[in-house]
């Protein structure tokens, strides 16, 4: 395999007979399979000079030619705000998020985000896969959700990370108190998709991308549930959009829930829904090792599971 001027050349070999043109791409760019598709689709890979298709197998001796985009110049300033880190290496970074951050740049979030943070602390140390204003970021939390995010370091790791997530081998564990008594444990496999009204929003859509969410019911509280979820796939805004499917809208969720009297009395306790990305495993891109971190609930959650269990509403 070779590299000039943003070309990337490869030759399949024998290990690489009968694999789909995206996979020997994504391997032979370092780049994800999502990455590698789009990369197909817009006519930059070519298998024996012919313009490649995505589901093509490879043979042994094709020859692949790969045109990477130029790199962009990032414009995304860093900025030194402090960040709760609670995994580094020289590969993968895990941040416990704060409600109200946003985790990369966004119409009226230009400041203020985790990508600003985590580039005035890891300087140049990020992947690029993502594009520059993504640096790193190989999944998200929303705005108003707390938890872990891991975040590549360099492009191997972003790979990695993303394959991970693909074959839902990445594991990430939510913490969450719902409205109305949920069973002990159940799934939720809906397909969730936009909203075909409002395009702000997420929705369960027959023939949206599969989406599944499994919970558990830790402690009833008067009227709510103290759960766990956990993520089999990963789609926008899944778990609250699944718990509202079932009639259990996360406490606080101004998009999908509804005001509760406990909302009302409380104000100070809601900067967000009580959603709590708490835990994730994954396996280290370079070492092997099963790595799994966690992250306590964030105080305003606390008490607000402290007042629910002494009746208060």
């Amino acid at each position: 395999m070779s590299t000039e001027n943003n070309i990337v050349s490869a030759i399949a070999e024998k290990e690489d007979i009968g694999k789909r043109a995206d996979v020997f791409v994504s391997k032979a760019a370092e780049v994800t399979r999502s990455a590698a598709s789009g990369l197909i689709e817009k006519g930059a890979v070519t298998v024996n000079g012919k313009k490649a298709s995505k589901s093509y197998k490879m043979a042994e001796g094709d020859v692949v030619e790969i045109e990477l985009p130029e790199p962009e110049m990032c414009e995304v300033a860093p900025e030194n705000i402090p960040l709760d880190v609670v995994y580094e290496d020289e590969d993968v970074i895990v941040i416990n998020k704060p409600q109200g951050m946003v985790v990369h740049p966004a119409p009226g979030h230009s400041t203020g985000t985790l990508v600003s943070a985590l580039m005035y602390h890891c300087g140049d140390s990020l992947s690029d896969i993502n594009g520059v204003i993504r640096p790193g970021i190989v999944h998200r939390i929303d705005r108003d959700t707390s938890g872990l995010l891991a975040v590549a370091k360099n492009n191997n790791a972003h790979v990695s990370l993303a394959a991970q997530l693909e074959d839902h081998t990445l594991s990430r564990v939510y913490y969450a108190i719902v409205c109305g008594h949920l069973d002990k444990k159940g799934c939720v496999d809906a397909p969730i998709a936009r909203h075909p009204r409002d395009r702000q929003r997420m929705a369960v859509v027959k023939g949206g991308r599969n989406a599944v969410t499994h919970y558990e019911s830790l402690e009833e509280l008067s009227q709510y549930t103290f759960a766990k979820m956990k993520l089999e796939t990963g789609r926008t805004h899944q778990i609250r959009v699944h718990t509202a499917h079932i009639g259990h809208p996360i406490l606080g969720d101004p998009v999908y829930g509804h005001p509760t009297q406990f909302e009302k009395h409380h104000p100070q306790l809601f900067k967000g829904q009580m959603l709590h990305a708490g835990e994730l495993t994954f396996v280290h891109p370079r070492s092997g090792d099963k790595i799994t971190v966690s992250a306590p609930l964030p105080e305003n959650f606390k008490e607000a599971l402290e007042l629910l269990r002494r009746g208060v509403n």
